[in-house]
């Protein structure tokens, strides 16, 4: 039993799931590669692919404030992107990814 005083060793944060869909002009600019390092320097698992609609698609595990950091660079997308909107749905974490890297 922890003594009063004693950091916890683990995150108290609830670890939940992002599913986005980037639409505008996201492709052939970098954005799939601009989405994979942000997702690693926060340190999220997931993936991200282009999609053939046009869209770039990604899904992320994470704490619900890592996860909003990621949404907030994908509205924003790398120099050359011109981002419509970012659609998300949330739902809790199925623990199944890996480190955060392309698919598809």
């Amino acid at each position: 039993m922890l003594e009063v005083g004693t950091p916890a060793t683990y995150s108290l944060e609830e670890v939940e799931r992002l599913h986005g869909i980037v639409h505008g002009d996201v492709q052939g600019v970098g954005f799939r590669y601009f989405l994979m390092r942000e997702a690693r320097s926060i340190g999220l698992r997931g993936w991200v692919r282009n999609r053939d609609d046009g869209t770039v698609e990604f899904v992320a595990e994470g704490s619900r404030s890592d996860l909003e950091r990621l949404r907030q660079a994908a509205e924003r997308g790398p120099r050359m992107a011109h981002v419509e909107r970012v659609d998300g749905s949330w739902s809790a974490a199925a623990g199944n990814l890996d480190s955060f890297d392309l698919t598809g």
